[in-house]
């Protein structure tokens, strides 16, 4: 653990995906956290379908910003297109779509970490994180294993000793 992370006690990170909120319950669910920042890591901002018209890019950053919550995109941490259909090639092997995946591809996993995670300075994200309240990392899937989110969180726990919370709809 970094002296930079033991002094700041009150940092911590939770996740939260769209599939299964509707806007209110989504910004509801990050004022009950106290969330400060929310960093977005989808590669596309945008999410098909009426149902999750609220989570497009611009659409978010506006609600986000009336409720005096921080963004930023961190299109460093998310996954290239080559690496996104490597994954929906396994889910239309494993017959789920996107909505009801609950892991990720062993491959994916591996090729993610490799390629994106481990190039990527997650110390010097940590020391911009704010102190004060906690960080949300948003993706679309519901659950976090089936998310490269929960890879991002599981190096942040171990390198950075930082706690995590998911977060989900209910």
């Amino acid at each position: 653990m970094t002296h930079m992370t033991r002094m700041t006690d009150k940092r911590r990170i939770v996740t939260i995906g769209v599939y299964g909120f509707t806007a209110g319950a989504f910004l509801e669910k990050l004022a009950g956290e106290g969330v400060g920042l929310l960093l977005d890591l989808r590669q596309r901002r945008g999410v098909r379908g009426p149902e999750y018209a609220w989570a497009n890019s611009l659409r978010l950053q506006r609600a986000l910003a009336a409720a005096d919550f921080g963004y930023r995109h961190v299109k460093e941490l998310a996954p290239t297109t080559e690496l996104r259909r490597l994954q929906y090639r396994e889910d239309d092997r494993q017959g789920v779509g996107k909505r009801n995946r609950s892991a990720l591809a062993d491959e994916y996993a591996e090729r993610y970490t490799r390629e994106i995670l481990d190039p990527f300075d997650l110390g010097a994200l940590v020391t911009e994180l704010p102190g004060d309240s906690p960080t949300a990392l948003l993706c679309v899937e519901r659950d976090p294993e089936a998310c490269h989110r929960s890879l991002v969180t599981a190096r942040l726990r171990a390198e950075h000793d930082l706690p995590v919370t998911d977060l989900r709809p209910g």
